[in-house]
């Protein structure tokens, strides 16, 4: 189960790359991980490293990941750079303030270790992206725009109603890891910050026509109430398509599984940044062409002769609920070189 509360610190440097500088790093970040138990109900964290730079050093055209593109004609997002992002996570909501304060801040302590070496020494903090998953969450936060009053239930723990972590779902940690090369042992890190407008969704729709397009149409809210840790894929979509004039998010994103398993991992959170609703859309996988060819397959373009109800985006998934602000890739090295990897 992913942890409630998230935080993305994106980071620019301050400082050229240097030996001190990334003993600074390390030794930050060591000062994180003696105060908290790696564990959601401590704090969960990672340093991802971004095309600026990469850029910066020379090094973009050998990096595993490039600028980000956009992937949708019915989308026109901001196309980002950093130097870095800190991904943070916890149940506890406070240790992300902490950890924010004391990297960032000047905050003298964490849980009684001292902070002697802060993250701020190297980096300036360009953006901060916050935001929750659980039961309850998103109605405590549904007085923003994109939501209608009274909606989403309180038991809900997405603003669409739905969870969409399942187990089966999401791709292994092995099948995200890059597997050769100077890069091995690390992953790439796709960011874009969604907007979504649930007004239709929660007072157009009933609960038989939200899971047609979360899911599929061949399901009924009873079968997803009975979904565990999978969610069963038919591979009918054009099919579906024909019948009912309606498709899936699920049954869409699936096609692009390789011998039957997801090809990308999900830590995507739901936010109130801005006022408006919105998810961050954080996914790890091996290859950002992974992420690319599971956005192509939730395009569902090849849909649009089979009904002329299914368009670009009105009965088509959710792309009708959601726009897509901005992109950004990172590079997330192993461990032992997390602090500016080559």
């Amino acid at each position: 189960m992913s942890p409630r509360h998230h935080r993305v610190l994106l980071l620019d440097l301050t400082t050229a790359p240097s030996n001190q500088a990334a003993r600074t790093v390390e030794l930050a970040i060591r000062t994180i991980e003696a105060a908290y138990e790696w564990a959601p109900s401590g704090l969960l964290h990672s340093l991802a490293w971004g095309t600026k730079y990469y850029s910066r050093i020379g090094r973009l055209g050998a990096a595993p990941i490039s600028r980000p593109r956009v992937l949708s004609r019915t989308d026109n997002p901001e196309l980002l750079s950093f130097d870095a992002a800190l991904v943070l996570a916890s149940d506890v909501p406070s240790h992300l303030t902490a950890v924010d304060a004391a990297m960032f801040g000047t905050r003298p302590s964490l849980e009684g270790e001292p902070v002697d070496h802060r993250l701020d020494d190297v980096f300036e903090v360009v953006s901060r992206r916050t935001g929750f998953v659980g039961e309850g969450l998103p109605a405590a936060h549904a007085d923003v725009e994109g939501v209608p009053p009274g909606s989403p239930p309180e038991e809900a723990p997405l603003f669409t109603g739905f969870f969409s972590g399942l187990t089966k779902t999401q791709a292994t940690e092995d099948r995200v890891t890059i597997e050769r090369g100077e890069y091995a042992g690390g992953t790439t890190m796709h960011l874009a910050h969604l907007r979504e407008s649930l007004d239709r969704w929660w007072e157009g729709l009933d609960e038989s026509d939200r899971v047609a397009r979360m899911f599929s149409p061949e399901f009924s809210p009873d079968d997803v109430a009975r979904f565990t840790d999978e969610v069963p894929f038919a591979d009918a979509v054009r099919e579906h398509a024909q019948e009912f004039g309606i498709v899936g998010h699920h049954e869409k994103v699936a096609r692009a599984r390789e011998n039957g398993r997801p090809i990308i991992l999900r830590r995507d959170f739901n936010t109130v940044d801005g006022g408006q609703a919105g998810l961050h859309f954080l996914s790890l996988q091996r290859s950002l062409e992974d992420f690319r060819k599971t956005r192509r397959a939730m395009n569902g373009w090849y849909l649009r002769d089979d009904h002329p109800s299914v368009t670009d985006r009105e009965n088509n998934g959710l792309l009708n609920f959601i726009t897509v602000s901005s992109r950004a890739n990172f590079y997330v090295p192993p461990r032992d070189r997390r602090a500016f990897p080559k």
